[in-house]
């Protein structure tokens, strides 16, 4: 009797237990198959789904008067799907010789079991048409988009270019990747269990969404004008190397920028033909990097006799000296008991300051730094800006190198004050001297200027902030005076322009080391002088013969004044003429 109650509870709990799995699983089902049935039928599909990649058509980069520095160009991708291919052969064969590619290479390929295989990308759309005209199963062509450069090397270190996922690298391309790259859109296609694609299902096309256009302030005609000036100076000076800026001094805006020699845009990645091919692959990196280099942001120089305008115009708004002083040079200064010596070895004997700028000579400004002192040249670098980025809008801007405070002694402060001993961009040396002969506005350099959708309706434009830089305005209108003399009467001669007033100054520097004799020829000159609109800044590398910045720095600031001004609308005055004409004479 107490073994059948045994029983019966036992099957009673193993039948309770039944219901209770039962139960769970039919609850499961239910879960999965009401709850759970968007994910898994979204599972489904994408087993039954191929998606391919339509690329977004990058936004344009236009020039201040409209003209196209980047575009894009139709290419195609060729591609293969290995489970619709009917013939491997013919298609093999076909791709080979169209694509002109090796046919190991593509036999690999669509041989290969896999869902895609790209056999090529950047086909130019003839190619292309022409593949799709074989009608070939299970091969694809696709539209996409590559960054075309109308005008080849124009501008190529500040436009920058892009990869081969159509992304910005260096320069413009890069900084402003966020408003050109557009989004990418899709495309979606059924398949059976097989991946053939099923006929009568529509595909599901998600459109690209195009990039946004870059307007700049760079004027083409003014930049290409400067680039032939550079290469030219090059040339002649058969130097390593020259830049070129030009800015508008009141607001910042760069008219043009040139490193030359400039590279390809079309083809970044190869190198000069002077480079020898049996190189290694870091090597070439190494040299892909120097090439693509802005030597006007990314790299620094000792900039000589042109930092003695910021020199001048601190020790004119501390008081420290006046237009008319007086000063002697007998050709050098003991310093600390080093003998520095002047670029005359003979002395200019006596002098005013201004004649002192004008002759550029070092004694003068040896006297006025070394009184200036430590204390109030270095607290005037950081209120001038110098010791601060411009903030210019191109990526890797390198800072200002300078001695500690704690280490500027006598030589030191003394070097120091007639642009020796550390170094800066050109960029920052353009920047600064805006900012004393524009009334003392610290500008931001820049390129943008706002950002358009592609139905030219404006979406972004660019603000920049300006700010006082510790020079007055009386300071400011003296430096004009003091560098219009420079060219009119002084050093800076060679940059005169009948009929314009032009305010510059010269400079020559080592490199370092000293023992290499290797020198920099610079020159930076603004007109209108009185009214000052637009500033050059020329820095030639290693020229070979004369090197002194007067003599083939000026000249070339000169050529490209006399194209810009005119163009900018910068009319001669007739009368202004005559008197420099007079003064010449009489000099």
């Amino acid at each position: 009797m107490r073994n059948k109650t045994y029983n019966k509870k036992k099957i009673l709990v193993v039948f309770l237990c039944a219901v209770v799995v039962i139960t769970l699983l039919i609850s499961r089902l239910v879960y999965l198959m009401i709850v759970d049935a968007p994910y898994y039928q979204r599972r489904a599909e994408a087993l039954h789904e191929r998606e391919r990649e339509i690329k977004a058509a990058r936004g344009e980069i236009i020039d201040a008067k409209g003209k196209v520095l980047a575009t894009n160009k139709t290419v195609c991708t060729i591609s293969v799907i290995h489970s619709q291919i009917k013939d491997a052969e013919k298609v093999i064969r076909v791709l080979s010789d169209e694509l002109d590619v090796e046919e190991k290479i593509v036999r690999k390929k669509v041989e290969k079991v896999s869902s895609m295989e790209r056999i090529k990308t950047n086909v130019d759309k003839k190619t292309g048409d022409k593949i799709r005209e074989y009608e070939l199963p299970g091969v694809k062509v696709d539209e996409d988009f590559k960054r075309y450069y109308p005008f080849g090397e124009v501008a190529s270190k500040v436009l920058g270019f892009t990869g081969g996922d159509n992304q910005g690298i260096i320069g413009l391309e890069v900084k402003y990747e966020d408003y050109l790259k557009g989004k990418n859109g899709r495309i979606l296609t059924t398949t059976d269990a097989r991946g053939v694609e099923l006929e009568g299902i529509a595909e599901d096309r998600v459109e690209a969404i195009h990039g946004d256009t870059l307007h700049i302030s760079m004027d083409y005609n003014i930049q290409k004008y400067v680039q032939q000036a550079a290469e030219k100076a090059m040339k002649e000076k058969q130097a390593d190397k020259v830049s070129i800026l030009v800015m508008n001094v009141q607001n910042g805006e760069i008219l043009s920028m040139v490193n030359v020699p400039e590279f390809n845009l079309n083809e970044p990645f190869t190198l000069p033909e002077n480079i020898n091919e049996q190189i290694t692959d870091e090597k070439k990196q190494e040299l892909l990097n120097k090439m693509w280099r802005n030597d006007c942001i990314n790299d620094t120089y000792e900039p000589g006799s042109t930092f003695k305008i910021i020199t001048s115009a601190l020790c004119l708004e501390e008081g420290i000296v006046k237009e008319s002083d007086r000063f002697s040079c007998p050709g050098y200064r003991v310093v600390e008991n080093r003998r520095i010596r002047c670029h005359k070895v003979g002395g200019h004997g006596a002098e005013t300051f201004v004649q002192g700028v004008q002759n550029s000579c070092n004694p003068v400004f040896i006297d006025i730094g070394l009184k200036l002192g430590v204390d109030k040249f270095y607290d005037g670098f950081y209120k001038i800006g110098l010791m601060n980025p411009t903030g210019i809008d191109l990526p890797g801007e390198a800072g200002t190198i300078m001695h500690k405070k704690s280490n500027i002694g006598p030589v030191e402060l003394a070097t120091m004050s007639f642009g020796q001993s550390f170094q800066i961009t050109p960029i920052q040396l353009a920047t600064t001297v805006s900012s004393i002969i524009n009334g003392g506005k610290r500008v931001i350099p820049h390129f943008a200027v706002c950002v358009t959708d592609k139905s030219g309706k404006e979406v972004k434009r660019f603000q920049y902030e300006t700010k006082r830089n510790g020079i007055s305005e009386e300071t400011s209108d003296k430096m004009r005076g003091i560098l219009e003399s420079v060219v009119s009467k002084g050093s800076g001669k060679n940059a005169y322009i009948p009929g314009y007033k032009i305010g510059g100054k010269t400079a020559t520097s080592q490199t370092l080391p000293r023992s290499a004799n290797k020198y920099i020829s610079s020159f930076v000159g603004f007109a209108p002088a009185d009214h000052p609109k637009v500033l050059a800044l020329v820095v030639i590398h290693n020229p070979k013969g004369i090197y002194y910045g007067g003599t083939i720095a000026a000249p070339v600031v000169r050529d490209v004044f006399s194209n810009i001004l005119p163009y900018l609308g910068i009319e001669k005055n007739d009368k202004l003429e005559y008197t420099n004409e007079m003064k010449k004479q009489k000099r």
